[in-house]
């Protein structure tokens, strides 16, 4: 179950402190069957901002839970005027070096397969093919009533017709693509039925207080047993949806490795915590390796 987020996570004193050494990454990689992890760090650098990052969403924005959305009117109409209008940036994000680098692992036989706990689709944007989606993806929607599923963009068209005007400035936009509105901004946002039967729609994405599959997490599991090593990019860990990945490779004696800038729940399982940005980190890398990303030559 994902929890409601905290505002804050002080890390444990006796954690291991970061490096800017990337040579056991690099190594990792080349020795191939790595499993990458990644959080909502790794799209940052895409606009993007992450949870618990320096200014991250969480200090101005609680996200919605899944309670919340289905026990109350008044709370779908919220999330889905803000939705609405945060998709629209949502969409225009674009694959960053950090997203690269992880398709160009991908498609030199390095990795064993990609989790991802964002909902951006930026992996895939980025070529990478290998990728479990932990929590959904926001470029689907499903009735909770029948269970069908269709296109997020079919949804915005009847949005925008059944809402025209809603042109509102948001103070900003989080990383499950829910823009910050006041009560007012959202006003009387039009929320609409399943064109099927009339049901509540959603995002097929992981609320808060809702639980993953539970055949999504028996596939990573099974991912984490066949992977040589796990690489966790950009993730605080502060869940226990992606931390129970890093806890079981390391209880079966696979090394974990971690690049994300500040200290993280699972350091004490790493073998080491890179402390550096990721597109920058992760490009390095792939220099080192000489593995080139965006059609260019590697140094």
């Amino acid at each position: 179950m994902r929890t409601r987020p905290t505002l804050s996570w002080t890390p444990a004193e006796d954690l291991p402190p970061g490096t800017t050494d990337l040579q056991p990454v690099a190594d990792a990689l080349s020795a191939g069957g790595v499993l990458v992890l990644s959080g909502a760090g790794i799209s940052t650098e895409s606009g993007i901002p992450d949870y618990r990052g320096e200014g991250g969403s969480l200090s101005r924005h609680t996200p919605m839970t899944y309670q919340d959305f289905t026990a109350d009117d008044q709370a779908r109409r919220r999330y889905w005027a803000r939705s609405h209008l945060g998709w629209r940036t949502f969409g225009r994000a674009r694959p960053n070096a950090g997203h690269r680098a992880v398709s160009a692992f991908e498609q030199h036989g390095l990795l064993s397969g990609v989790i991802t706990q964002n909902v951006d689709g930026l992996h895939q944007a980025a070529g990478s093919e290998a990728v479990v989606e932990l929590h959904g993806s926001l470029d689907r929607v499903v009735c909770l009533s029948c269970g069908a599923f269709s296109p997020r963009r079919d949804l915005a068209r009847r949005l925008e017709a059944a809402n025209p005007g809603f042109e509102p400035v948001a103070a900003g936009i989080n990383p499950d693509g829910d823009a910050d509105l006041t009560d007012e901004q959202v006003g009387d946002f039009r929320v609409l039925p399943c064109t099927i039967c009339g049901g509540i729609l959603k995002p097929d994405v992981v609320f808060f207080g809702e639980n993953v599959p539970p055949g999504r997490v028996e596939h990573c599991r099974t991912l984490v047993r066949e992977a040589a090593s796990l690489l966790v990019l950009g993730s605080s860990l502060t869940v226990m949806s992606g931390l129970r990945f890093v806890r079981q490779a390391a209880e079966a004696g696979k090394p974990v490795l971690i690049v994300n800038l500040a200290p993280t729940r699972g350091d004490r399982h790493a073998r080491t915590r890179v402390g550096l940005p990721l597109g920058p980190a992760l490009s390095s890398v792939a220099g080192h390796l000489g593995i080139p990303l965006d059609g260019q030559a590697a140094a």
